[in-house]
């Protein structure tokens, strides 16, 4: 990477010394917290700007000034540029470089969308640079880096959001079955079913040119140096725009390098929701089981043997023990969503709809007052970007904290290890690490490439 500046955790404990703890820990080391009313709105800047990047973007221009945009895609910035100047009347500072960006002392704020390898890289390093973090989930590539990214939110005093934004939009669908679940609706819950939808493989996609308008050395960034591969085929919809078949762009999920498939990409939403309901936020599971399972190429010792097609899980059933005797099940199969069952009663939820008995029981039995907010833990706010300045405002952790999302999020890497070695690993959930099995917890974290290390 080029040679400027670098944020730091010296450059961080640096300011701390010379400010004091507690006049660090409240504002920034570059400048003081832009914030200092209600009513002022904070500056905003986002990194990753395709597809999820726009969307929180564009639904966050109510709420804060951006003035600057990061993206390795110079088509992508230079349409997303112009996309936010016809939006909020001013066009903002475009960069390819992440950490120009970082270097501005007029930013309180970044958004992160861009794919999950760099998420830990650049939330690490933002926060040293004085900034409140919102990143799209899943937050992490490994369980350590999320381990990492509690350490310095603790020690920057930073606020910082996930984007799992089922905990605060939907329609308070997702509330309103926890509110049910801690109501006894259903009794004491024994089992709870994640379906998150399989994938499908990939046919062998050939090396090619790099497109032009990308940095794939940039793209690539902690991720071990490969070939740019891609199919002619181009993909229509949501994504569309980019080649259907490819080691970059949308099809990154498919690949172990730089995310985990179906299992931390729905799997980060779905499993959330059911760790919060059964009060495993803070907690964890005792045993990951692979009951059935598809990888689309081989493996040997945990790792493809090829490296030209997608190599994340097609087909999944994982049983998932958890706290209170209760069985988690995180399948591939069935509707996308939620079956929550207990000793009394069912239901089902999703984005679309919440159903069964218990739910049509409200019309004569509804919900105690305020049972959808306590859940929430107050007056809910209108969005999740809300949630966010919001909690800028008060200095404290908003409704998707690290610590709630990494704790549910090991359940999903470690979903993916066991059918990776293709065995079940017992987990323990105090020291955060696999019993008694060294192979496995050599996947807990992973080594950037050498130039795109995590500056501490």
């Amino acid at each position: 990477m080029s040679n400027i500046h670098h944020p730091s955790r010296r450059r961080f404990l640096q300011g701390v010394a010379a400010a004091g703890t507690a006049a660090a820990l409240a504002s920034s080391p570059n400048r003081a917290l832009a914030l200092q009313s209600p009513n002022e709105r904070p500056v905003f800047a986002t990194i990753g700007l395709r597809n999820q990047g726009w969307g929180i973007t564009q639904k966050s221009t109510g709420l804060a000034d951006f003035v600057a945009l990061a993206d390795v895609d110079s088509n992508v910035l230079g349409e997303n540029v112009e996309k936010l100047k016809n939006k909020q009347g001013k066009a903002p500072d475009a960069y390819k470089d992440y950490r120009k960006v970082l270097d501005r002392k007029d930013i309180d704020a970044v958004m992160i969308a861009t794919p999950d390898h760099w998420h830990t890289k650049i939330s690490v390093e933002a926060m040293y640079a004085g900034k409140d973090v919102y990143c799209e989930k899943p937050l992490t590539l490994t369980i350590d880096e999320g381990k990492l990214i509690e350490k310095v939110v603790k020690e920057t005093g930073r606020v910082f959001q996930v984007g799992t934004m089922q905990r605060s939009e939907s329609s308070q669908r997702f509330l309103q079955a926890i509110a049910l679940i801690r109501d006894g609706r259903i009794g004491t819950v024994k089992k709870v079913t994640c379906g998150i939808n399989g994938m499908v493989g990939s046919p062998v996609i050939p090396v090619t040119e790099v497109p032009k308008e990308l940095d794939w050395e940039l793209w690539l960034g902690p991720a071990p140096k490969v070939d740019y591969r891609a199919l002619p085929e181009m993909r229509t919809g949501y994504g569309g725009g980019v080649p259907l078949y490819s080691n970059c762009h949308y099809a990154f999920r498919n690949w172990h390098e730089y995310s985990g498939g179906k299992l931390t990409d729905w799997g980060a939403h779905h499993v959330d929701i059911a760790c919060w309901a059964l009060g495993a936020t803070d907690t964890g599971p005792s045993k990951v089981t692979p009951l059935s399972y598809d990888l689309p190429v081989e493996y040997k010792d945990g790792y493809p043997v090829v490296n030209d097609q997608y190599n994340a899980a097609t087909k999944f059933k994982i049983g998932v023990a958890m706290p209170n005797d209760v069985e988690m099940i995180i399948t591939s199969e069935g509707d996308n969503g939620i079956l929550f069952e207990g000793t009394k009663g069912r239901f089902f939820v999703n984005r679309g709809k919440i159903a069964g008995k218990p739910v049509e029981d409200l019309k004569e039995n509804p919900l105690p007052e305020g049972a959808i907010e306590k859940v929430y833990g107050g007056p809910i706010s209108k969005n999740h970007t809300a949630n966010f300045i919001e909690g800028m405002q008060s200095r404290k952790q908003p409704i998707s904290d690290v610590w709630s999302h990494n704790r549910m999020l090991e359940i999903c890497h470690l979903s993916n290890i066991s059918m990776r070695l293709g065995r079940e690993l017992n987990w323990d959930a105090d020291k955060r690490e696999i019993v008694g099995d060294a192979q496995a917890n050599a996947f807990l974290s992973r080594e950037n490439r050498k130039g795109y290390e995590i500056n501490m």
